[in-house]
């Protein structure tokens, strides 16, 4: 059998890499179940840390989506000129119905809005002494409450400057107030998640360098026959990643179970305003992204770490 070839046994470079991996991950998921303890103390530090922004970011879905129902009573009142008869009127209103931009258009007639006013104002008998009707003819409008502060704006001004329309009046002060404290609601999110993420750097950081300095007889021996800085980095990044992860998930699990809590209360206050349908719950995006932060601040966290202080442990 001289002849026969030798099939070669040696693992390809991709098998290779696949295994190093798959023994790391089941070498660190190991080790975090024979400490289960510190594992979950830190996970639940990391779980809090995440909780807080992703609470608030679905505070925040909630306050927009009341928002939107504050947003659904401003109404822009277009008072037509006298030119503008009935028929005219309604067909600005019908085109004014399609227009993007608009959620609702509601076309007054002179004659309706003269009733209206009798019945309202108490000044009846007073008023039918007229001889002649001297209200216009009015369009309310109701923008789209998901358009943006400069859309409205916009919207408000060419509404205006038709033809047709002799004024126009919106409370821009209240649209004013209400998109100003949205913004600082968002951008107080947005600090306190950039806060809340460093602090989980650090919980991260220094839990990866006890783990270093505990197995740094480990990392010696590792070091002296040969295997590479990759290879002794590889499991940090995993238990970094590991933490992570496990964080996100208690993170997330905090903030439905607060909601959760705040449904009835939040339903009843919604429901007596009219805005909203109480507490928001977190949309699957949002899941999504605080798994995607807890697993990258998790592993870079482990990177920094494992980089500053591997190469400080170095056989004699």
């Amino acid at each position: 059998m001289s002849g026969a070839k030798r099939v070669s046994t040696a693992p390809t470079t991709g098998s290779r890499w696949l295994l190093d991996h798959t023994r790391a991950i089941s070498a660190t998921l190991d080790a975090l179940k024979r400490r289960p303890f510190g594992t979950l103390l830190t996970a639940l530090v990391i779980g809090i840390t995440l909780a807080l922004p992703a609470g608030l970011y679905a505070v925040l879905g909630g306050l927009d989506a009341a928002s939107s129902g504050l947003k659904g009573s401003l109404r822009v009142s277009l008072f037509l000129k006298d030119t503008v008869d009935e028929a005219a009127g309604r067909q600005l209103h019908a085109s004014l119905a399609r227009k993007r931009g608009i959620g609702d258009a509601r076309y007054i007639s002179r004659d309706a809005a003269l009733a209206e006013f009798k019945a309202h104002s108490g000044f009846g008998e007073a008023l039918d002494i007229l001889t002649d009707n001297p209200l216009p003819a009015v369009i309310v409008v109701t923008p789209d409450a998901t358009l943006p502060k400069a859309q409205a704006e916009a919207l408000l001004d060419a509404l205006t400057k038709l033809p047709e329309v002799d004024s126009a009046r919106m409370d821009r002060e209240w649209l004013e107030r209400l998109y100003a404290i949205l913004a600082v609601i968002e951008r107080l999110v947005l600090l306190i998640a950039g806060a809340l993420a460093l602090a989980v750097l650090v919980v991260v950081a220094n839990t990866i360098r006890l783990d270093i300095a505990s197995r740094r007889e480990e990392i010696l021996v590792l070091k002296l026959i040969g295997a590479p800085d990759s290879f002794i980095r590889r499991p940090f990044l995993y238990t970094g990643l590991w933490y992570g992860l496990t964080g996100a998930l208690l993170a997330c699990l905090m903030v439905v179970a607060a909601g959760l809590s705040l449904a009835g209360p939040a339903q009843t206050l919604s429901g007596l305003y009219g805005i909203g349908s109480g507490v928001a719950v977190l949309s699957v995006d949002t899941v999504f992204a605080v798994f995607g932060a807890g697993a990258a601040l998790g592993w870079l966290a482990a990177l920094w770490t494992v980089s500053r202080h591997l190469g400080a442990i170095e056989p004699d």
